[in-house]
């Protein structure tokens, strides 16, 4: 049985689904019965924990053949991360307590940098649980693709996204949940020994050839403005960010070209298009 947390978004989803696939039993980990509702009527046994619950999560580890970790995303973290530190410990506590049989956990490109910048969340969860005693692997995934979502309305409305990458011809490593959680299920169901680090990357993309993306899906022209780094902070602030500084270094990591995979020669690769995904957030219904 494999315990799956994250299960209700896009990639702890696809691992879920993978693995049932494969005819693996799947734990699904959730903060409440209603949220693992769907899961329980697909067949999955459902845990109900928090993250930062190590006495739940303990009883939703147990006795599991496998753990896929998800830390969940905080973009406008407090100082020093103490929300990712809270789930990190908690987390820690129970996989050490219940000695699962293996643990694949999701990363990001760029957790080895020292540099300051909100994937840090990652780098604390690597050196935290990369210590305890069983198999792990540190799952690196590119940029996702899906987080083209924001860019939905302003490409079917104006033609215009406005871009925090930049330059607009600078190729960034991106790739499709669908294939994080597809590689995820792989590496629960592989054998090893220690610590190990997967990379992942679908496609490198430029922000320019996301807007032609976009064009060819919705059919009109669609192109990339760059947002002055200037005016980062202030727009950051006016939508309701009191911590925009990580999300701030972190930009300027992926535009330097400073969060970059470790081992760039033996980075896995996805299978999904860019297309398919700006297809299926097109279609998503409007909220």
């Amino acid at each position: 049985m494999f315990a799956i947390t994250g299960i209700t978004g896009q990639v702890g989803g696809a691992v879920a689904r993978a693995l049932m696939e494969a005819g693996k039993d799947v734990r699904a980990v959730v903060r409440d019965a209603g949220k693992g509702a769907a899961w329980k009527q697909r067949g999955c046994e459902v845990a109900i924990a928090s993250l930062d619950d190590a006495e739940a999560l303990k009883r939703a580890f147990a006795g599991a053949e496998g753990v896929f970790f998800v830390l969940p995303p905080v973009f406008d973290p407090s100082p020093g991360f103490a929300e990712a530190r809270r789930v990190i410990a908690a987390v820690r506590e129970a996989l050490g307590q219940t000695l699962p049989g293996k643990l694949v956990s999701l990363s990001t490109v760029g957790a080895q940098s020292p540099r300051p910048n909100l994937l840090q969340q990652h780098s604390l969860q690597e050196t935290s649980l990369g210590t305890l005693p069983l198999p792990v692997t540190f799952l690196r995934a590119a940029w996702f693709m899906e987080n083209a979502a924001w860019d939905v309305e302003p490409a079917r409305t104006t033609g215009v996204i406005p871009s925090f990458l930049y330059p607009l011809d600078k190729p960034v490593p991106m790739v499709a949940t669908a294939d994080v959680g597809h590689l995820a299920a792989e590496l629960l169901q592989e054998s090893w020994q220690g610590k190990r680090i997967v990379e992942l990357e679908g496609e490198c993309l430029t922000p320019n050839e996301i807007a032609l993306g976009f064009a060819r899906v919705l059919g009109h022209d669609v192109r990339m403005e760059a947002v002055p780094r200037a005016n980062w902070e202030a727009l950051f602030r006016a939508q309701g960010m009191r911590n925009p500084l990580p999300r701030i270094q972190m930009l300027d990591g992926f535009n330097e070209g400073w969060i970059e995979f470790e081992n760039p020669n033996k980075v896995r690769k996805g299978t999904v298009p860019l297309d398919a995904v700006l297809r299926e957030l097109v279609a998503r219904p409007l909220s």
